[in-house]
């Protein structure tokens, strides 16, 4: 039925625009993508509100979205930051019926959203890297075609979590282009009043067996609900089961293993072997199906053991790549599906085994790609760069959303909520500031038990599951020496990079697994840009270095695994393995040699 909705513009055809499906792991038939050409202005002077744009607004531009204006993809291409900023667009959407509703969704919008339709305010979102949605159909007039207006609320405020993005007019170091406003897909929903909001997967190969937890839509008030579970392997069904909703708690979680009657053979997920487990979940109220959800699942365990990381009771050696996920004509927007495989395919063909998402939350197919190929991501989430009550609410509130809303990817197997104690910089004395960073911690841990939590990628950790450090030293020899006594280096007798400590003053390393989560940055000479250290001339000199330098972190015995700086140059900041536009700089082989 959703299929008749009808728009202006939605452009499902341009390779340009992304179209693949905004919401892969909980997945329905009945949507519509909103991508493509809207109406847009800048409002300075946060004149809209107060002038009702909202009822009525001869608008002077038109963006292309999910691309921010900043962006040369969006049609406007300004660099400049304007602070309020407002989109507008139809759609027709036939009348439905009673018992249906129409959910309208935002992948990623920064910062703040507010949301008009038909002139009625729906809602208001706070923060740049989550997935929000509105529940629309109430505010729908008569007539078949309805406005959508909305308005994004950004700044140029340290206490707000920005990531990589710049703070004053130009960039600078390694901060970039501010993104603006919406810049992931916006998208409309056809669900049942009663429907599945979301369903909580954990794996335990200890006893092969998975949980489910359950959530309802809150309107769901009806006493006869009942949802089916079917699971499947390669297309051949594995278990089943079915379970009545207690409405008065919506929340069930059913052992698998127990539930169907028995253990079954558990195909593990594995960077050598990605097995994904197929699920459905269909809701029924009475014998009257009202939902159906396709999703998956990985059986994979990470756990620490003896100072190493262990991925399903077996240690692994994590060869990582730092991924800022950066494009040159749409900046933090992946232009498509395409490009992200592409990246992905990249990164396992130079021979490494995961990423480190750095200061930013992919777009949602980014990571489902992740969990097909078997790609290990270490989940961060765009930093502060002051410590206030303000920051640590609007902190602690993203980072909550960022933990729920990607629990069920195997890929994901650690969280990086701080890295080089941006927001936090005099962790290393602060008592208030170390506090902060511990109630991160195990807040996150009582979120989701199954993945190790990193406070402080880079130095000065406080509690943390692994002690990750950063070092840009260029010489194999020089890294070697400093590192030859891990006592020195984690009982903070000398800086492991010549300017910080391992540990937070009052704090003890407690036998961690060490993870060096920031070498290389080696840059070719250019007249603009910068890398790290000297820059080489030569693809000779340029491998030269890198494999003394990754072989010294290789032969450091009590060093379990490292991340290279970086996958793509990214606007001033030229140290990639490829260019911006995804050229390889020098031979991927080689590189994969160099990892093996």
């Amino acid at each position: 039925m959703l299929s008749q909705l009808k728009g202006v513009d939605i452009v499902q055809t341009d390779q340009t625009i992304p179209t693949h499906y905004p919401r892969p792991q909980f997945k329905r038939k009945e949507w519509v993508n909103l991508n493509g050409n809207w109406n847009f202005d800048f409002d300075d002077k946060d004149l809209g509100e107060q002038e009702k744009w909202f009822l009525k607004h001869r608008y002077h531009r038109e963006i292309r979205v999910p691309f921010t204006y900043e962006s040369k993809a969006s049609g406007i291409g300004e660099e400049s930051f304007h602070p309020y900023v407002w989109y507008q667009r139809s759609f027709e959407v036939p009348e439905l019926e009673p018992e249906q509703r129409l959910l309208l969704h935002f992948n990623a919008s920064d910062y703040i959203t507010k949301v008009w339709v038909d002139g009625q305010f729906v809602g208001r979102h706070q923060g740049g890297y989550t997935k929000f949605s509105f529940d629309i159909t109430n505010y729908l007039q008569n007539a078949r075609e309805h406005e959508l207006v909305v308005k994004v609320e950004d700044s140029q405020s340290c206490d707000q979590p920005r990531g990589k993005q710049r703070w004053i007019n130009e960039n600078f170091g390694c901060w970039y282009v501010q993104t603006t406003g919406i810049w992931q897909t916006v998208w409309l929903e056809l669900v049942h009043e009663s429907h599945l909001e979301s369903v909580q997967i954990t794996p335990d190969i200890d006893t092969s067996s998975v949980s489910f937890v359950y959530q309802v839509a809150e309107q769901a008030k009806r006493d006869d609900l009942r949802i089916q579970t079917d699971i499947y392997f390669e297309g051949k069904p594995v278990k089943s089961f079915s379970q009545h909703v207690d409405t008065s708690s919506p929340e069930l979680k059913v052992n698998l293993a127990s539930s169907a009657g028995g253990e079954w053979k558990v195909k593990l997920w594995h960077p050598q072997h990605p097995h994904l487990y197929d699920v459905i979940f269909t809701l029924y109220q009475g014998e009257t199906l009202v939902d159906r959800v396709e999703s998956y699942f990985g059986m994979r365990k990470v756990s620490i053991e003896n100072g190493q990381v262990l991925l399903n009771n077996s240690p692994i050696y994590q060869k990582l790549l730092l991924d800022q996920g950066y494009w040159p004509d749409t900046m933090l927007t992946p232009p498509s599906e395409e490009v992200m495989i592409e990246d992905i395919d990249k990164t396992i063909e130079m021979g490494f085994n995961g990423v480190r998402k750095h200061q930013k939350v992919e777009d949602p197919c980014f990571l489902y790609w992740c969990d097909k190929k078997g790609l290990l991501v270490w989940s961060e989430v765009a930093a502060t760069y002051e410590f206030s009550r303000e920051a640590i609410d609007n902190f602690t509130k993203e980072w909550i959303d960022i933990v729920q809303q990607n629990y069920n990817h195997p890929s994901i197997i650690t969280w990086v909520p701080f890295n080089e104690s941006w927001g936090v910089k005099n962790i290393f004395t602060d008592e208030r500031q170390q506090k902060f960073t511990e109630a991160i911690y195990y807040l996150t841990k009582s979120l989701d038990a199954m993945r190790p939590v990193i406070v402080n990628d880079g130095w000065e950790h406080t509690v943390s599951d692994i002690i990750a450090l950063h070092d840009y030293e260029e010489f194999g020899e020089v890294f070697s020496q400093r590192y030859a006594d891990k006592d020195k280096i984690v009982n903070n007798e000398i800086s492991h990079n010549l300017q910080k400590f391992a540990m937070a003053k009052g704090y003890n390393y407690q036998g961690q697994p060490i993870i060096i989560s920031e070498y290389g940055g080696i840059a070719f000479e250019a007249e603009q840009g910068w890398g790290y250290g000297n820059q080489v001339a030569t693809e000779e000199e340029f491998l030269r270095r890198y494999e003394a330098i990754t072989a010294a972190i290789k032969n450091c015995e009590y060093i379990s695994g490292y991340c290279y700086t970086q996958i793509t140059d990214v606007q001033q900041e030229i140290n990639g393995l490829l260019t911006e536009d995804r050229k390889p700089k020098i031979s991927l082989e080689k590189i994969r040699k160099i990892n093996s």
